[in-house]
């Protein structure tokens, strides 16, 4: 079992699709992240992330999903509300959509799994993110350490 994974997925060339990617790299260097857990900088892998989710107990995927809220708004989808995350928020969203179903047929879909998403205000061509979505990035990864930190209390 991999334990915990927490997935970055994002175009890095997508301005605000990029954020998952962008907060991956952050949280690599954030000694609060616990021993154990999983980083992956997904990019925009798709079915080839397979092997890191398989025998994962628990995964947080951070994204930029569009949901229409106001850019930079973070959102956290979880349970039966993941099945209804927008699709074709960014250019990798296909790619996703087919991982998850293809981890579900061959049974390899963690307990748990939450979304931690963000609205991006742009995904045009550039290479940094917009001003909203930026401000959005440490918060984003505060609540993805928050969990990390309740499932951690669950183990003990």
């Amino acid at each position: 079992m991999n334990g915990t994974v927490v997935l970055g997925l994002g175009n890095l060339v997508h301005s605000d699709d990029g954020v998952g990617v962008h907060a991956i790299r952050a949280m690599e260097l954030d000694p609060r992240v616990p021993a154990g857990v999983s980083l992956v900088d997904g990019g925009t892998q798709g079915l080839s992330l397979l092997p890191h989710l398989s025998g994962a107990e628990r995964l947080i995927v951070i994204d930029a999903v569009d949901t229409g809220e106001k850019p930079g708004t973070v959102m956290r989808f979880e349970g039966k509300a993941l099945r209804g995350i927008p699709g074709k928020a960014s250019v990798h969203q296909l790619g996703f959509a087919d991982l998850m179903i293809a981890s579900e047929l061959i049974g390899g879909m963690p307990p748990e799994m939450i979304v931690i998403g963000v609205q991006p205000e742009s995904t045009e061509w550039g290479v940094d993110l917009t001003p909203a979505v930026q401000a959005a990035l440490q918060p984003m990864v505060k609540v993805v350490l928050q969990q990390l930190e309740i499932w951690q209390e669950c183990s003990v």
